[in-house]
C-alpha cells in the first residue's frame, strides 16, 4: 500500500470510527485540524482525504473540504465558493488568531446556513492550505442556526487553537483590550480581556439551547458531554492567567491532595446561583472574578486549576440528581467514581465538606456521567 493510499485509509477510518463511538472529536492527522460536531452528525460520503459530508439532525448538513494550494488568499477562495454555489448571502472577512478567515451567509439552491473559509497552514514549499466548512439545511427547516454555528465554532484549525475560543465566537465577540480584575477571595489581580465574560456566557447560552434539542434523544448523554467540552475549550484561555496565579497561590509546597483540598475550599466559598429558566452554568470568567456559580461551573473551575498542577481531573454530572461534582486522580480515602480506567476521587463543590465526602443519597454510581476534557 503506497503512502498516499495508506494516509487516505487511516484518515477515513479515523473519521468513521469517531462517528460510531460518538462524543469523540474528530482529528485529521493529514492536515492537523480538529472538529467536534454536535451529536447525530453521520459521515455519509467523501473521499477519505480532503472531502467529507455529514448528515445531521433535522436535515442539517455539514460539508468539509481542504484545498491544497488552490487559492492564494481567503478573499479569492470566498469569491470562488460563492460563485460555485450561486450563493446570495453576504460575506464578512476577519482574522482568527493570525489566520485569515471569512464567514459566509449561505442562501443557495433552497438551502440556508453558514460557511467558514479559514487558513490552515502553509507548507514548506509555499503552498497555502485552506479549509472550507459549510453548515446548512433546507430553507423549509427554520431555526437551525444553533446547529450550524455550533458546528462551525467547533473547528480547531491547528494545535495552536486547541484550547482557545472558536472562530465563530471570536468573530461575534472580539476579545477586546486586556484588563485587570481581582480574583474573588484573594488579593490577586489577573489579566482578562474586556469582552471575555460576555462572550463566554453567549457560548454557554447557545450551546444550552442546542443541548435542549437532545432532551429526549437516545444520545442525550453524548450531547451533554459535548456541551461541557465546548465550554471547557472556550473558557480555558480566557481564565489562563487567573488559573496560573491561583495554582501558584494555593500550591505552596503542599502535597497533591492538600493542594486539591485548599482549592476545593476556595470554590466551596462561592455564592450559590442557579438559573431555572436557562443554563445553570455561570461562565468561568464571572465565576472566578465574582465568586458565584452553580455546581458544574465550580467543578469545572476546580478541575482546570488541578490540571494546571498536572493532576488529572474531570467532572461528573447527573441528570437524576441535577448536580455536578469534581473528579481527581488522587490517592487516599474517600468516595470514588470509576470511569475511563481511573478510580476518581470525588469532590463536592457546593457544600463545605472535605475532599472525598459526598451525600449518601448521591452515591449511586449508575446515575452519574463522567466528563473528561482532553
Amino acid at each position: 500500500m503506497n503512502n498516499k493510499l495508506l494516509k487516505t485509509f487511516v484518515f477515513f477510518l479515523l473519521f468513521l470510527v469517531s462517528q460510531v463511538l460518538s462524543a469523540i472529536p474528530l482529528y485529521s492527522p493529514t492536515w492537523g485540524f480538529r472538529l467536534d460536531l454536535p451529536e447525530g452528525y453521520d459521515l455519509i460520503e467523501g473521499n477519505g482525504l480532503d472531502r467529507f459530508s455529514f448528515q445531521g439532525p433535522n436535515d442539517t448538513k455539514f460539508d468539509l473540504a481542504v484545498y491544497d494550494g488552490t487559492y492564494s488568499n481567503i478573499e479569492q477562495m470566498a469569491a470562488d465558493i460563492n460563485r460555485r454555489l450561486g450563493n446570495n448571502g453576504e460575506t464578512a472577512f476577519f482574522d482568527y488568531r493570525e489566520k485569515s478567515a471569512a464567514l459566509l451567509e449561505l442562501d443557495f439552491m433552497d438551502s440556508v446556513g453558514w460557511g467558514l473559509c479559514i487558513d490552515l497552514t502553509e507548507t514548506g514549499n509555499g503552498r497555502k492550505i485552506k479549509l472550507l466548512a459549510l453548515a446548512y439545511a433546507p430553507a423549509t427547516r427554520p431555526n437551525m442556526d444553533m446547529f450550524h454555528l455550533s458546528a462551525l465554532d467547533s473547528i480547531i484549525p491547528s494545535e495552536t487553537e486547541r484550547n482557545k475560543p472558536g472562530p465563530i465566537t471570536e468573530f461575534a465577540f472580539p476579545r477586546g483590550e486586556q484588563i485587570e480584575i481581582t480574583i474573588t477571595g484573594t488579593g490577586l489581580k489577573a489579566q482578562f480581556r474586556e469582552n471575555d465574560a460576555e462572550a463566554a456566557q453567549a457560548l454557554i447560552d447557545r450551546e444550552f439551547i442546542l443541548l435542549h434539542q437532545y432532551l429526549f434523544s437516545t444520545n442525550w448523554q453524548e450531547a451533554w458531554i459535548r456541551f461541557y467540552r465546548a465550554i471547557y475549550r472556550d473558557s480555558y484561555d480566557r481564565i489562563a492567567n487567573a488559573v496560573f496565579l491561583l495554582e501558584r497561590e494555593f500550591n505552596t509546597g503542599l502535597d497533591e491532595r492538600a493542594f486539591a483540598e485548599k482549592t476545593l475550599t476556595w470554590v466551596q466559598g462561592f455564592k450559590y446561583e442557579r438559573d431555572l429558566e436557562g443554563s445553570d452554568f455561570v461562565n468561568l470568567v464571572s465565576a472566578i472574578t465574582e465568586g458565584r456559580g452553580d455546581c458544574d461551573s465550580r467543578a469545572m473551575l476546580w478541575a482546570i486549576i488541578l490540571r494546571k498542577s498536572n493532576i488529572p481531573a474531570a467532572i461528573m454530572v447527573s441528570r437524576e440528581h441535577s448536580h455536578a461534582m469534581g473528579l481527581a486522580d488522587l490517592s487516599g480515602s474517600g468516595a470514588r467514581f470509576e470511569a475511563y480506567g481511573i478510580r476518581w476521587l470525588v469532590a463536592e463543590t457546593t457544600a463545605n465538606v472535605a475532599l472525598g465526602l459526598i451525600s449518601q443519597e448521591m452515591s449511586d454510581s449508575e446515575s452519574w456521567l463522567a466528563v473528561v476534557f482532553e
